[in-house]
């Protein structure tokens, strides 16, 4: 199976849709050929490329009821697998008592386990992807996070738990790594913003939903049944996964369409127009690597990532000590501490339509004045920016200062809504640049903020003992202020680093 190598040049943004938008449908230049020799390769008979602009079977071209039931589909089982990363922590005290272990490490880390697994996954699950297209991934990955989740169902100890929750995480990071790229290939720059805020509901909505079911699942029917629930559920997703999805990734449909092609014809010259002519082995090289090549040498997937990876270890933090704070601090009874978490969740869920408001305004605007460029998707990331710090500095103070519970509860809404103005322009200005290799800046994304993601609940309370609420919560606030800039430098430089860039993928 073959796959280009790709990457956003000027010629690129002179691709214009009918609207005068920027898009990346024509699926880019070849960034390792010349000018001249990407006009012979156009001209050349034995070149496989679309049927037109307009080809059907293009993911782009397809009817809006089949783009968006895509969406939909990857959106729901993207929404399960983050849901699994919190849902039993209300009820992590019930298996530590069966499990006769003491343990505030092995407690922390019997949750916090499962995210390190969506910082492994996707260093395989993006290349494999970008080799064999996105559909077989999909349906191996999700099959086995069922299958890992009934595991936890059924553990006899501790130790075991431990590993199949590793693996769940590993397995359930594919939607999470995939999304953004299925979202590429099936939707068009003027789209795009739009369905990622369908599609990141998962990721952000899913941990903060989990610990309110979790809580009542916990106490009412026993922990186990956390897993058996999301095992179910999952399992629905899975098999609607198997019905209703279809293969999206543009290299993978080219190749597919050559080969047909070459039985019909006879012609063994034919070859995709997206066709490295590379040995499976070298292929499979360039593509493992492809990931962390983003990470280490393109600044803007790393900083973005950083910034990314830090507003989501706060998150993280929050889910593994507000119920604490809330239960110790505010007495809240066990099974209603998951109430804790709905600051969090209403933030995320009213985001989602703040967002789409502001951004897809942008973009209109944008087009109208004659051009709309990936920078621009950064200009709603300024409000993320500023809010965050505010409703840190707010949270560690209010429960410093032991006032009325619902001061704190606002300032977690307020976290929760800027976090989102961090997380979604971020993921769609690196969909935009990066396109056919979307799944790779993603996975890159994904792996950064996941090690964050557990590494940070196991220092925070740490943290807290020593320094307080107050001024423990300012320190990561201070660390928000730092990375402000991040959106107005790649505002004002991002096209020059792209388009000048000799980093080849």
């Amino acid at each position: 199976m073959s796959s280009p190598t790709y990457l956003l040049d000027k010629e690129t943004e002179k691709d214009i849709e009918k609207d005068g938008a920027f898009t990346t449908s024509s699926t880019a230049s070849v960034h390792s050929l010349a000018k001249d020799e990407v006009k012979i390769e156009v001209s050349d008979p034995n070149i496989v490329d679309w049927d037109g602009p307009d080809d059907p079977q293009n993911p782009l071209n397809w009817p809006n009821s089949r783009r968006w039931g895509s969406v939909a589909v990857v959106s729901g089982i993207t929404f399960l697998t983050p849901l699994g990363s919190a849902i039993f922590a209300p009820g992590v005290d019930l298996v530590m008592d069966e499990f006769h272990s003491h343990s505030d490490l092995l407690s922390g880390f019997v949750v916090s386990v499962y995210v390190l697994g969506f910082a492994f996954g996707p260093l395989t699950i993006a290349p494999m992807s970008e080799m064999y297209g996105r559909l077989p991934l999909y349906h191996i990955c999700m099959t086995l996070f069922v299958i890992c989740n009934i595991a936890c169902a059924l553990s006899t100890s501790l130790n075991m738990l431990i590993v199949f929750r590793f693996l769940a995480g590993t397995f359930g990071a594919a939607p999470l790594t995939l999304g953004g790229g299925t979202i590429a290939d099936v939707m068009p720059a003027s789209q795009r913003a739009k369905a990622m805020s369908v599609w990141v509901l998962g990721p952000t909505f899913g941990p903060v939903l989990g610990p309110i079911c979790g809580g009542f699942i916990s106490q009412n029917i026993g922990w186990r049944w956390n897993f058996w629930i999301l095992s179910i559920a999952a399992g629905v997703g899975t098999l609607l996964g198997f019905l209703l999805m279809k293969e999206t990734y543009a290299p993978t449909l080219l190749d597919r369409k050559t080969k047909r092609l070459r039985k019909e014809t006879g012609n063994m010259n034919l070859r995709s127009k997206l066709d490295m002519g590379l040995t499976p082995r070298d292929l499979f090289w360039f593509s493992i690597v492809r990931p962390t090549k983003l990470l280490l040498f393109s600044p803007i997937v790393l900083f973005l990532s950083i910034y990314v990876a830090i507003t989501y270890a706060y998150l993280y933090l929050f889910f593994t000590t507000i119920s604490d704070v809330f239960a110790n601090q505010y007495h809240f009874k066990k099974e209603l501490v998951g109430l804790s978490f709905l600051g969090l969740g209403v933030g995320q869920f009213a985001g989602q339509f703040v967002y789409s408001y502001f951004a897809t305004k942008s973009y209109n605007s944008h087009v109208k004045k004659g051009g709309f460029k990936p920078e621009h998707r950064l200009e709603t990331m300024i409000f993320g920016a500023i809010i965050i710090p505010i409703a840190l500095f707010w949270y560690g103070w209010a429960v410093q200062a032991k006032t009325q519970w619902m001061n704190p509860e606002v300032a977690t809404f307020f976290f929760s809504l800027g976090m989102l103005f961090i997380w979604m322009p971020a993921n769609v200005y690196l969909i935009d640049v990066y396109t056919v290799y979307a799944a790779s800046a993603m996975a890159a994304n994904t792996v950064l903020r996941s090690l964050a993601a557990a590494i940070l609940p196991l220092a925070g309370p740490k943290m807290y003992a020593k320094l307080g609420y107050g001024w423990g919560n300012s320190l990561l606030g201070f660390i928000a202020l730092f990375l402000l800039p991040i959106p107005l430098i790649f505002m004002k430089y991002g096209e020059r680093m792209r388009t000048q860039s000799t980093l080849k993928l």
